[in-house]
């Protein structure tokens, strides 16, 4: 049964991760007002994929819930009913959360895919809650079930990044909340294993690792102010002008690019350290590919005006990278306690 539940715990984790991946589709496509509504889309629980099924009609059912776009608003249906040949406001009530009313069929989509994902992600996260009573260690069942905990918050965060129109300090959050939830699973998965393994144990590998991962968290929400910057100017100049993106960005922007060379200094550190002493720690050699995957990213985005796909792997790759440093810093207090005990 606990070969089950480390299964189930592995499934959460790899669902979380797609909806990391799901959510940088989301924001490569511009596609984060697709929903304007939460936990609904435009009012159906699949969404609309035409704009007549958002505008008024006569002799036409709505819903209790549905949305219309009207004189660039959004109105909620009061009750069920049928139009008649004129528009009866009274049958309406506008929707206030925001003021936001477009309608664009790809990017309904997109959005609306991000939240199928979130929603499996959630119920992989219960059902491993739900097995985590096999296990009967009390620390990996209230683990489990602060991760279910977690996921609901998470999606209350997504409904406020929603009703914000997208505020930058409310992605930032939503982003840094994902990998605390992919950094619970991951120590669950390391409490549930329980394998040995022939680790050695160095201080100043611990430490640098330490360093190394606050230097990617710190990157992470740099990065996400950067994207936010970057998707304002989309909006002011265009996506047929990306070679002038970055013609003044922000101060964020260069401290970004500027600690990216010092995350990559202490990583290179723990791998020639790891090496040299034969510490063991081979998910090392992850870190350096997936810290070249992203500089080369990086370096796309800036010279070559943002080829597509590249945001997306820049962001999926520092999601992985904390993931895997994360997990290695698990793998030292367990060659500490080896060593110790």
């Amino acid at each position: 049964m606990k070969i089950n539940f480390i299964k189930s715990a592995r499934i959460a984790l790899i669902l979380v991760y797609l909806v990391i991946v799901a959510g940088a589709l989301v924001r490569m496509t511009g596609s984060g007002m697709g929903c304007p509504d939460w936990p609904k889309c435009f009012g159906y629980y699949i969404p609309p994929t035409d704009v007549t099924e958002l505008t008024w009609s006569p002799e036409h059912e709505f819903k209790k819930g549905q949305v219309i776009i009207k004189d660039e608003k959004l109105w909620v249906a009061k009750e069920t009913f049928t139009t008649t040949h004129s528009y009866n406001e009274g049958n309406w009530k506008a929707y206030t959360k925001h003021d936001y009313a477009e309608f664009n069929p790809v990017h309904t989509w997109v959005e609306y895919g991000n939240r199928l994902v979130g929603a499996l992600a959630g119920i992989a996260v219960f059902i491993m809650a739900l097995l985590s009573f096999t296990t009967h260690k009390k620390i990996i069942i209230t683990l489990s079930w602060i991760t279910v905990f977690c996921m609901g918050f998470q999606a209350w965060l997504g409904a406020t990044v929603v009703y914000s129109v997208l505020n930058p300090i409310k992605i930032t959050v939503h982003m840094v909340m994902a990998l605390v939830i992919v950094g619970i699973i991951l120590y669950i998965i390391h409490k549930a294993k329980e394998t040995t393994a022939d680790f050695k144990h160095d201080k100043l590998f611990k430490n640098l690792l330490v360093a190394a991962i606050l230097l990617t968290l710190i990157q992470v929400v740099l990065g996400t102010q950067v994207r936010q910057f970057v998707d304002e100017q989309v909006k002011l100049l265009g996506y047929d002008n990306m070679n002038m993106i970055l013609n003044s960005p922000e101060v964020t922007f260069y401290i970004h690019r500027t600690f990216s060379f010092v995350v990559f200094g202490i990583n290179l550190w723990l791998y020639l350290r790891n090496k040299k002493l034969g510490l063991g720690y081979s998910k090392v050699n992850w870190v350096i590919t997936l810290l070249l995957v992203e500089i080369a990213s990086g370096i796309a985005m800036y010279y070559l005006d943002f080829p597509f796909g590249s945001q997306t792997i820049h962001l999926v790759t520092a999601s992985l990278l904390f993931g895997i440093q994360y997990y290695i810093w698990l793998e030292t207090t367990r060659s500490r306690a080896l060593q110790t005990g």
